[in-house]
């Protein structure tokens, strides 16, 4: 029998689609809040308290981020949960070492491998979490390694890494009156590097949403 003969399950279908859209618009919005202010912060003159502050919001951001999916497959829990909160642990340490290994190599080379270790740390942190609601849901496929997500923030990362670093250049657009007001805008490469984050960030984690879903 053919899905237009039955509704229902093109209902279910759906309202998984949108529920994952959701859940991922929700989770980018949490990381790219928590990674760019703990990355303003870092970025320039560091301090203790810049560092300390800094990594308090990438690990709050980080537990939001871990709530948002375990919300999604498994509905609201506690998120104070030893394997829970390892899983928040291992996604603040992973965007922490990219950003340190990155400074040590520097230049070019040090953003690659920086990527390539924050890819390998993301996957292992998808799967930490993804095993820390199995038992609330049976739904979760644990044996899909999340590898096109991993890959795909640590791009948006390196973008994000490269613009600040490499990168100098602005667009400055004609100016537009806004009543009394006259605004100038402007575009420069680190508003390109975060556009490109936000966007690597969506599409990894609705791809990773759609695996987990999807029966």
């Amino acid at each position: 029998m053919s899905v237009i003969r039955q509704p229902e399950v093109l209902g279910r279908t759906t309202r998984r689609r949108v529920v994952g859209v959701t859940a991922a618009l929700s989770a980018t919005a949490v990381e790219a809040l928590a990674v760019g202010l703990w990355f303003g912060l870092v970025i320039g003159s560091r301090t203790v308290t810049t560092a300390l502050a800094g990594l308090g919001i990438l690990f709050c951001g980080a537990l939001l981020r871990t709530g948002v999916f375990g919300a999604t497959v498994s509905g609201v829990g506690d998120l104070l949960q030893p394997r829970r909160l390892g899983a928040a642990l291992v996604l603040t340490t992973g965007w922490v070492v990219w950003l340190l290994l990155a400074e040590l190599i520097g230049a070019a080379a040090g953003v690659i491998v920086a990527t390539g270790v924050l890819a390998g740390i993301l996957i292992v942190q998808f799967s930490i979490e993804q095993r820390a609601f199995r038992r609330s849901s049976r739904s979760i496929a644990v044996s899909v390694t999340p590898v096109l997500p991993s890959l795909l923030l640590a791009t948006g990362a390196a973008a994000l890494l490269s613009a600040a670093w490499f990168t100098d250049w602005s667009l400055v657009l004609p100016p537009l009156s806004v009543g009394v007001t006259t605004v100038t805008p402007w575009v420069d490469a680190l508003h390109l590097g975060v556009f490109v984050f936000v966007l690597c960030s969506f599409l990894a984690h609705q791809r990773r949403f759609q695996l987990v879903l999807d029966p």
